[in-house]
């Protein structure tokens, strides 16, 4: 789901940045993609730091040293801008603390991703040198400072959005309730399933209200984003429940659970692809018994009802309002296209 137009914009930039290769020493790289082209750099020689399970092993994969969360110095550091500003501020942060005074950091990232705001920001705290543009982007380097440049308030620390909830930058939903999660609590039944999934988790407030309710014996949490589990971490303490850092789309058991609950996501960065939904909804028809059910969220002009039709056999929408649909589905491996009907 990395589009080749990303790509190629990494690749330019770089070249511009590095153009006689890897800068030198240990290298460590914030929110490179499993598609990004680091030709430039000595595989040997950098880290990359990057907590979405699918790209972190694709990078692995190609054979570079990946961690979902920094550890070590460094002798310099690049960032690629994430769309959300404070989690791009809080990489930075983070980078920063990996490096001497009179290091490297280099940021680059797209317009559409806030880089010449991050910019001017930098320019006010610290040397800027180097700016490169290209590809409706830029990549610039910062020369740290002595001393603490940079303002407090850009720590991704975990901030409490609810009464017991906290959640760290660039996580979905990170400065409250999602309103469809809200919508699809209060549509859960007053007494839950023994074996429960939660598809996607995030930072576990859907869980928790699952939680509350009585009848789970165990609750899996599935979430792709390592800073969102680990937000859910905190927020769940409860002996029930199951942390898993991995892609929704194939997750497995040993044994298969009778409930499963998800909010999926439609985005790819910026681009909106429902095929995501829709691959969640075969996974949770893979995860269910026959009589096992599925509450689903989502808004309301998705196209998911082939999907759920294609893997159960029973479908009705139980809640919801004008922006997001409740469903609720029973019957898995047993859809319309399993018995012959298309």
């Amino acid at each position: 789901m990395h589009d080749g137009k990303r790509i190629t914009v990494t690749t330019t930039r770089l070249a511009l940045a590095f153009p006689d290769g890897h800068p030198g020493g240990r290298f460590l790289v914030i929110g490179a993609r499993g598609g990004d082209d680091l030709a430039p750099l000595d595989m040997e020689q950098t880290c990359l730091r990057q907590g979405n399970v699918h790209d972190h092993h694709v990078l692995a994969g190609r054979g570079f040293q990946v961690m979902p969360q920094v550890e070590g110095r460094f002798d310099g550091a690049m960032v690629v801008l994430p769309r959300a500003r404070a989690q791009g501020r809080a990489w930075i942060a983070e980078a920063a603390s990996r490096l001497a005074p009179g290091a490297s950091l280099w940021v680059s990232g797209q317009r559409t991703d806030g880089v010449e705001t991050m910019l001017k920001d930098l320019r006010r705290l610290a040397p800027v040198d180097e700016v490169h543009s290209k590809a409706h982007g830029k990549i610039f380097r910062v020369i740290l400072p002595e001393g603490d440049w940079l303002p407090a308030d850009w720590a991704g620390r975990s901030r409490e959005i609810a009464p017991g909830f906290v959640t760290r930058p660039g996580v979905f939903s990170a400065d409250g309730i999602d309103p469809g999660s809200a919508l699809l609590a209060a549509c859960l039944p007053d007494r839950m399933p023994t074996r429960v999934i939660d598809l996607g988790a995030g930072w576990g407030w859907l869980a928790a209200q699952a939680l509350a309710r009585p009848g789970i014996e165990v609750i899996h949490l599935v979430e792709a984003e390592h800073d969102a589990l680990e937000s859910a971490r905190d927020n769940i303490r409860d002996p029930r429940a199951r942390f898993h850092w991995a892609d929704a789309r194939d997750f497995s058991l040993a044994e298969p659970v009778n409930g499963v609950l998800m909010n999926p996501p439609f985005h790819d960065g910026r681009t909106a692809d429902p095929r995501i939904g829709t691959d969640f909804i075969a996974a949770a028809a893979r995860l269910l018994t026959g009589a096992g059910r599925l509450w689903l969220v989502a808004n309301r002009h998705l196209p998911y009802e082939p999907a759920l039709t294609q893997h159960f056999a029973q479908v009705q929408e139980i809640g919801g309002d004008n922006r997001f649909k409740v469903i609720e589905a029973t019957g898995a491996g047993r859809g319309a296209i399993r018995r012959g009907r298309h």
